[in-house]
C-alpha cells in the first residue's frame, strides 16, 4: 500500500505528478509491471493499493551477493526489456529505471516499479522530444543531462544499458564523487567492462551505453544480439491488451457496467482526485451521483415512476439495465430538458447511479434534482456507516 497525503501533494506541487501516476498504471498492464489494483481517496490521504511483490528489490539482491552470472542477468534483462517495450509501445517512457525501481516476486520473475517520473507520448514538445531533466544521476543518458531534448524510448534504453553493467558488474560504470565530473564521463561514454564480462555481454553493453542517443541500439536489435537471443524474450499474456484493443468478451448490453478504480476515480466525488486539488470555487460539474445497494431493475422502476409523476410531464426514451433516459414532452427554456441516469456496478451488491443533464436549461434541471429527482430517490441512497459516523460528528 502506498499512502500520499493530499496536503503535501498540493504543497510541493504533485499533483500532476500523482495523477500521472494513476494514468500509467492504467496503461501498462504485463506481467514485469508491478500492477496497481485500487485507488481510494479520504479528505486527506489517497490510497494506492499495488501488487504485493515479496521478493524485494533486485538492488538488495546484487548489494547482497554481488555481481550476478550472465544466466541469471539474462533472465532478469530480458524480462525488463520485456516490461520497457511494452511501455514504450503504449507511448510510456519510465525515466528513472534502476534497481531500486525493479522489484522480484516469490518466483524470482521482475516487475517494474515506480512510474512516478513517467511521460507519455503526447508531452512531447513540437520537435519530437522530451525536455523534462529527471531521474536518478548514475542511471542518467547523456542527451537528458544536456536538457536539449531528448527520445524517452532512448534515454531508458541507457538506463537499462547501466543497469545491465551493475548486473553482470556489481558496481556502477559511471563513478564519481564529484557529480560533475560523473557526469562528463556519462557525456563521454567513458567507462570500461570489467575482464569476466563476455564478449557478447560486452558488445551490447557498449552498444546500450552509446552517448549518441541517434546511433544507440534499439529495441527491435537488442532482441537479436546474440547474447539476449540465448533465453527467449517473454510475451506479455495479461489479459487485454492496453486501451487499443477491446477486451474478447463482449459486455451485455441489459447489464450495468462493471467499474474498477480508474472509473471510480472519473465517477465518484469521493474518488474523484482533481477536485482534491481544486480550490473550492471551481465551478462543480452538474451531475448527481450516489451509491444504491437497491438492485438496477428497482432504480429503473423508481426512475420510470419520477417521469410518470414528473410535474414538468417527463417520458422514457431509453431504458435498460444500464440506464435510464428521461427527456420533458413540452420545451422549457433551451428546448426539452433531458435527464440522463447511468447505472455502475461497483461490487455484487452496490451500484453507483449517475445522473447527468443531456439537455435542456441548466437552471430546470437543478430545479427538477432538487424538487423530485432526490425526494423521490432519497430513500434507495446508500451512505456507507463511515461517511454517517463523519456527517454525525
Amino acid at each position: 500500500m502506498k499512502v500520499v497525503g493530499k496536503e503535501k501533494v498540493i504543497r510541493v506541487g504533485m499533483t500532476e505528478q500523482v495523477k500521472r501516476e494513476i494514468s500509467v498504471m492504467k496503461m501498462v498492464t504485463h506481467p514485469n509491471i508491478v500492477e496497481l489494483d485500487e485507488v481510494m481517496a479520504t479528505k486527506s490521504k489517497i490510497y494506492f493499493a499495488m501488487e504485493l511483490v515479496r521478493g524485494g528489490e533486485l538492488f538488495s539482491k546484487i548489494a547482497r551477493v554481488g555481481r550476478l552470472r550472465e544466466g541469471t542477468a539474462r533472465h532478469y534483462f530480458r524480462q525488463l526489456i520485456s516490461a520497457v517495450d511494452f511501455c514504450h509501445s503504449r507511448g510510456v517512457y519510465h525515466r528513472d529505471l534502476k534497481p531500486e525501481n525493479l522489484l522480484l516476486d516469490d518466483a524470482g520473475n521482475l516487475k517494474v516499479a515506480d512510474f512516478g517520473l513517467s511521460a507519455f507520448a503526447d508531452h512531447l514538445r513540437p520537435d519530437g522530444l522530451l525536455h523534462t531533466t529527471c531521474g536518478t544521476p548514475a542511471y542518467v543518458a547523456p542527451e537528458v543531462i544536456c536538457k536539449k531534448g531528448y527520445d524517452g524510448s532512448k534515454a531508458d534504453l541507457w538506463s537499462c544499458g547501466v543497469i545491465l553493467f551493475v548486473l553482470l558488474a556489481g558496481f556502477l560504470p559511471f563513478q564519481d564523487d564529484n557529480l560533475i565530473a560523473m557526469y562528463r564521463k556519462i557525456h563521454r561514454g567513458d567507462f570500461r567492462c570489467p575482464p569476466w564480462f563476455s564478449s557478447d555481454a560486452r558488445r551490447l553493453v557498449i552498444k546500450l551505453l552509446d552517448p549518441n542517443p541517434n546511433t544507440r541500439i534499439t529495441v527491435a536489435k537488442l532482441l537479436d544480439t546474440p547474447w539476449l537471443r540465448k533465453s527467449p524474450i517473454p510475451q506479455p499474456v495479461s489479459p487485454g491488451d492496453g486501451d487499443t484493443l477491446e477486451s474478447s468478451t463482449k459486455k451485455d448490453e441489459d447489464e450495468p457496467e462493471r467499474l474498477n478504480a480508474f472509473h471510480l476515480i472519473s465517477l465518484s466525488e469521493g474518488f474523484n482526485l482533481s477536485p482534491l486539488f481544486e480550490s473550492g470555487e471551481s465551478k462543480r460539474e452538474e451531475g448527481m451521483r450516489f451509491a444504491t445497494k437497491e438492485p438496477a431493475s428497482g432504480v429503473i422502476s423508481r426512475l420510470e415512476e419520477l417521469a410518470a409523476k414528473a410535474s414538468g410531464k417527463l417520458r422514457v426514451t431509453k431504458s435498460s439495465a444500464a440506464g435510464v433516459r428521461l427527456e420533458g414532452e413540452e420545451p422549457g427554456r433551451k428546448g426539452r430538458l433531458a435527464v440522463a441516469a447511468e447505472i455502475f456496478a461497483v461490487a455484487p451488491s452496490v451500484l453507483v447511479v449517475e445522473v447527468k443533464k443531456d439537455g435542456g436549461d441548466s437552471l430546470e434541471y437543478r430545479r427538477f434534482c432538487c424538487n423530485e429527482l432526490r425526494p423521490a430517490l432519497k430513500d434507495i441512497i446508500w451512505v456507507s456507516s463511515e461517511a454517517q459516523t463523519t456527517s454525525a460528528a
